[in-house]
């Protein structure tokens, strides 16, 4: 939004951000939310939109979208799952990803166009998959943790899964909050799905609609379960044992406060 500014102190626009964290809690809704707070055009990225059965097919495709961002600019670039396009060229050996890899590099580095006004982000649920290359300053210099949302995120994000939706008077969402610990935003709106099931099947029965309860969502509770918790399990091994250059810091002080 002030260029002039970035400009007096030699600093480039843009950059790369990559979002790290267990599945289902809004990596991909942070980068949107960002493009839109910059007014930058967002620009998401699917993987199967890159990756080709046909050899050079996959870095042709990469090195288009990157040309198309910066035709857009201002814009965010946004690549999910980013480990499936940049893992880790130690591990493929003599596999044609790591010409993708490459490539990849070649384009954060701005080696065939600036990268000026974009903002390179991208998000991954293994970073311990991802070429340490690509975290090199001047790539994805910035290494951020996405935690599972905290209990005062997860009533707003139950009271925004409720909406429109008949709800008792008896549902407390501050105590569905505190019972939801490590629960992601996609567990919270899996949650409220089940919970809805019960008078949806009384619906169907009576041909009346009737309110989502208390006795509903406890009932969805003994079924519900927090994906993160797996990921947690294995990502507590590479931060403990892999904490390379404090690339974990974030998660280690994290899992510390959650004892």
């Amino acid at each position: 939004e002030k260029p002039e500014l970035f400009q007096a102190y030699g600093k480039k626009q843009g950059g790369g951000i990559l979002l790290y964290g267990p599945p289902g809690c809004g990596k991909t809704l942070l980068a949107r939310a960002t493009a839109g707070e910059c007014k930058a055009a967002f620009l998401n990225v699917a993987i199967d939109e890159i990756l080709d059965m046909w050899f050079g097919e996959s870095e042709r495709k990469l090195a288009t979208l990157f040309e198309n961002a910066r035709q857009h600019a201002p814009a965010v670039l946004f690549f999910d799952e980013v480990e499936a396009i940049g893992g880790s060229r130690q591990q493929m050996r003599h596999s044609p990803g790591r010409t993708l890899v490459n490539q990849l590099l070649a384009q954060l580095d701005g080696v065939v166009g600036s990268n000026d006004r974009v903002l390179v982000m991208a998000a991954t649920n293994a970073p311990w998959s991802v070429d340490p290359a690509l975290r090199r300053p001047g790539r994805f210099d910035r290494v951020l943790f996405v935690p599972p949302p905290d209990r005062a995120a997860r009533v707003e994000i139950l009271r925004l899964h409720l909406r429109g939706r008949p709800v008792a008077a008896d549902v407390d969402l501050a105590e569905l909050a505190k019972r939801t610990d490590d629960f992601s935003g996609a567990d919270l709106a899996d949650l409220v799905d089940r919970a809805s099931e019960f008078p949806l099947r009384a619906a169907i029965r009576t041909g009346e609609i009737g309110p989502l309860t208390a006795a509903h969502f406890k009932d969805a509770l003994a079924a519900a379960k927090a994906t993160t918790r797996e990921w947690f399990a294995t990502a507590k091994n590479y931060a403990t044992f892999a904490n390379t250059g404090g690339l974990y810091d974030e998660l280690l002080s994290y899992l510390k406060q959650r004892g």
